[in-house]
């Protein structure tokens, strides 16, 4: 891929670039609590966008999407979002800008892997990569959280989409074999290695897509917020969910509505999941972890109602063969994209098979099945 990215931009611009990549993430627990100040476990993975890159002498941005195929022009100064992939791009330049770095036009070649759609945030990816490229090019000076911070400003300002800092922070700041045990208050994390063995993670995409940018996403944001102000009214000291305990949820039970509670029960109640799991992957007690990993998709499903028929069923038939696979649920947004699995690899062929049948015939879909690595975080590539 990146030799075929490094091609097609010589032959297409007659210079030579700069190679960056970036990459995907999954996440291993902790869903919805990022927005809410919480813990999460996320970690960069080997499905990742190539990014050739030259700064140009005009404020012309000549981009060229090798995938689609397809490109387009645009100028610094008129960075309007429209209904593609652009929209990413002109969010991170105008993020730049507007903490006052002086930038001209680039041309670009990108490409990759990440599926769109899946829950690896394909999104993040492109912004981190691209947001990594420009601090190299221009001499910015960023370090990776503001380069982070960047990111998130074009998915949300350029996107529309309300979302946390996970995604952008896991592509940027994540190492080879470690989930991040991120703490989304203070944005720090602590690597906890993977104890891989006889464990692969595997991806299974219901391919239903999702969109994050849907009102279903922005109207649970709002659900946590309307909780969190009712509870103030009781407990002066909560600024989040984060601080919020079952006790604390349940004594304002009668001033929220069935909706709020349930979305606040469940970012509660995931919260303390992704610490019993963490102190679970820290001795390498993957069939612990696998047990709360089930338990949040019954929260997601039940609670914060962000399943799917599909993805329901997907965890269940893992969850039937629990000895094949320790750990299966949802991951990312909701809606559609893909389970996260932990799957123990000489059982591996059966349970891809056994689902590959029983959801075709269920659903009359082919899924897709990814096997992940966990990698570094965004860089220049050599």
């Amino acid at each position: 891929m990146t030799s075929s990215i490094d091609q097609f931009f010589k032959n297409f611009f007659h210079q030579t670039p700069q190679l960056f990549t970036a990459p995907g993430r999954i996440n291993l627990i902790g869903e919805h609590v990022d927005y809410n100040e919480g813990v999460v476990m996320p970690a960069a993975v080997n499905y990742s966008f190539t990014f050739a890159m030259a700064a140009g002498q005009s404020d012309k941005c000549n981009v060229f999407a090798h995938d689609l195929p397809e490109g387009l022009s645009f100028s610094i100064y008129d960075l309007n979002p429209g209904e593609t992939w652009v929209n990413y791009l002109m969010g991170v330049l105008d993020g730049f800008m507007r903490r006052g770095v002086t930038l001209r036009g680039v041309d670009v070649v990108f490409g990759g892997n990440v599926p769109s759609g899946a829950g690896m945030s394909s999104s993040a990816a492109l912004c981190c990569g691209f947001a990594t490229g420009l601090n190299h090019l221009f001499a910015a000076g960023f370090g990776k959280l503001e380069l982070a911070r960047i990111a998130q400003y074009a998915e949300r300002e350029f996107a529309g989409v309300n979302c946390g800092l996970m995604d952008q922070y896991a592509s940027l700041f994540g190492e080879a074999d470690s989930f991040l045990l991120l703490d989304c208050r203070t944005l720090q994390h602590e690597p906890i290695r993977f104890p891989s063995g006889d464990v692969e993670i595997l991806l299974i995409d219901s391919k239903v897509k999702h969109t994050l940018a849907s009102t279903a996403y922005n109207q649970r944001r709002q659900n946590c917020e309307e909780g969190v102000h009712v509870l103030r009214q009781k407990f002066a000291d909560v600024r989040s969910l984060r601080d919020v305990t079952p006790a604390m949820l349940a004594a304002v039970r009668g001033q929220l509505s069935d909706e709020t509670f349930l979305r606040c029960s469940y970012v509660v109640g995931e919260m303390q999941r992704v610490q019993k799991a963490a102190t679970a992957l820290r001795t390498g007690d993957l069939t612990a972890t696998g047990a709360w990993m089930y338990e949040t998709h019954e929260g997601l499903s039940r609670q914060y109602e962000v399943s799917c028929a599909e993805l329901d069923f997907l965890v269940a038939l893992a969850a039937a063969e629990k000895t094949w696979v320790p750990g299966a649920r949802l991951m990312g947004g909701g809606f559609g994209g893909c389970t996260i699995n932990l799957v123990k690899r000489p059982h591996r062929h059966a349970f891809i098979e056994k689902v590959r049948h029983n959801y075709f015939a269920q659903f009359k879909k082919e899924p897709d099945f990814y096997s992940v690595k966990l990698e570094a975080g965004a860089r220049p590539i050599a």
